[in-house]
């Protein structure tokens, strides 16, 4: 009889964090940099900008050193589009290109494989003031140009690569992707067009890459929050059907298969609003399908059927009754991360990153400056042991990604919403000092790569050191 496995993770197992650069680098007017829609977005009173954001442009060797401590052997962020070309267009900006050469340098040189990706939600402004951003298509030839610009630069120190993070939230946020909705003729149609136009831009980059950097590795990525059936309902597994399938199901099925899901296509005939596809669209989706597929989790949700709107975009979804929430109010459901793994993997065959997955928390040095964050030790734990179940029952993951290495400024401008295994000394507007301090979870994350995924437990037994 053959022994089992002890621990189902394999050698080359990707560990590590992830961010992205307008909520880390600050230096946002430095280095040839021009403004990007972040930089134009209103600031709650009390919150955060995104200017200084918890300096890593600056300070970037000093953290990647903490991360090799912790043992990473890859971390995440994405490139600023508006430090490499500043208007979105014209020539490309040197200082900018040459602050990534350095910064992914500086990581390989500590062990680290840089993960990057394209685009998160930081359109230059001008690229938003002249063209409307994505609503354009003139933007998808300008992001292609950027995206070849920077392949050609990192091709050889950068392997996995992103296009757009969160790719599903185009349709329900369309001014991630710098589009102003006011005005429309049809507002539905217009979300429908800007979804289609970034799966043309994905599809260009997937062929880009894979035309100047050989072996390069392209992934599609969406936001996975898992959905049940409010009740037992058949009425309420037909709407967590249809939530699901404009929440992800829309936007893997591009990905791998090339093209519109008839769930989709015949919901927009029906309606009026297929997209305009111009020749040539439909080969280039076609053809230029990812190499993995890439998910950020973070909570579960159900749907029921009585709170569904056949009139809205996405409709039926509430909060999930039988689980714990953080002060945000995200459920904590580490099943439901196997939920999605295994269905992602039923369905499309494809390696899956898990490059998200966090909990954001107030939190405050204690006498002793660090963080006893047992609620976050326990929360990645039992993701990481549902993703070890999940490969247990065959499913291909090849590398786990937390959110946030040091704290950084939450999207919606919160730096107190906390993810961190570094904690950063500042406050919402505050800035402190910077400096940076380990957490308990800092110990404990080094101790699970060391053992490549199998110490989990306890949070009992992380000491701190003297």
């Amino acid at each position: 009889m053959t022994k089992r496995k002890t621990n189902i993770i394999p050698k080359g197992f990707l560990w590590g964090g992830a961010v992205t650069s307008f909520q880390t680098e600050g230096a946002w007017n430095e280095g040839g940099k021009g403004p990007s829609i972040v930089d134009a977005r209103p600031v709650k009173e009390g919150q955060s900008d995104w200017k200084t954001a918890v300096d890593f442009y600056h300070r970037y060797k000093e953290d990647i050193a903490l991360f090799k401590e912790m043992g990473f052997n890859a971390y995440r962020t994405s490139i600023s589009w508006s430090r490499i070309f500043p208007d979105g267009e014209g020539e490309p900006n040197e200082e900018g290109l040459q602050f990534y050469d350095d910064l992914f340098d500086e990581m390989l040189a500590n062990g680290i494989q840089p993960v990057v990706t394209l685009y998160h939600f930081d359109l230059p402004l001008a690229l938003q003031k002249k063209y409307n951003g994505f609503a354009s298509r003139e933007v998808i030839e300008l992001f292609d140009r950027y995206a070849r610009t920077v392949f050609k630069r990192y091709g050889s120190k950068v392997k996995y690569w992103l296009t757009f993070n969160e790719q599903n939230l185009v349709l329900t946020n369309p001014e991630f992707w710098g589009v102003s909705l006011e005005g429309a003729e049809n507002e539905e149609a217009l979300r429908y067009q800007v979804t289609h136009h970034a799966f043309i831009a994905h599809a260009k980059a997937v062929k880009s890459l894979h035309e100047i950097v050989p072996g390069g590795q392209m992934a599609g990525m969406v936001t996975y929050m898992a959905t049940y059936p409010h009740t037992c309902a058949p009425e309420d597994t037909i709407a967590n059907m249809k939530a699901k399938e404009l929440l992800v199901d829309f936007y893997f099925d591009v990905f791998a298969h090339g093209e519109y899901p008839t769930y989709v296509t015949s919901r927009l005939q029906q309606k009026g609003i297929v997209p305009h596809f111009e020749e040539g669209d439909a080969a280039l989706l076609k053809e230029n399908t990812v190499d993995y597929l890439s998910i950020s989790y973070y909570q579960s949700q159900t749907a029921s059927a009585d709170l569904t709107d056949e009139s809205a975009l996405i409709s039926g979804i509430t909060p999930n009754p039988g689980l714990k929430t953080n002060e945000w109010g995200w459920a904590i459901d580490p099943i439901g991360l196997r939920v999605c793994l295994k269905d992602m993997y039923a369905r499309y065959r494809l390696p899956i990153f898990i490059t998200e997955n966090g909990i954001g928390v107030r939190e405050e040095l204690n006498e002793n400056d660090t963080v006893e964050d047992d609620y976050r030790i326990e929360y990645l734990s039992e993701h990481i042991k549902q993703m070890k179940i999940a490969m247990e029952e065959g499913v291909d993951v090849f590398g786990y990604l937390t959110w946030g290495s040091t704290d950084l400024i939450s999207s919606g401008g919160q730096f107190e919403k906390r993810y961190g295994f570094i904690y950063v000394n500042r406050g919402e507007t505050d800035l402190r000092d910077l400096k940076r301090y380990k957490k308990k979870s800092f110990h404990w994350f080094k101790r699970v790569i060391e053992t490549n995924g199998e110490e989990l437990d306890s949070v009992e037994s992380v000491s701190l050191p003297n």
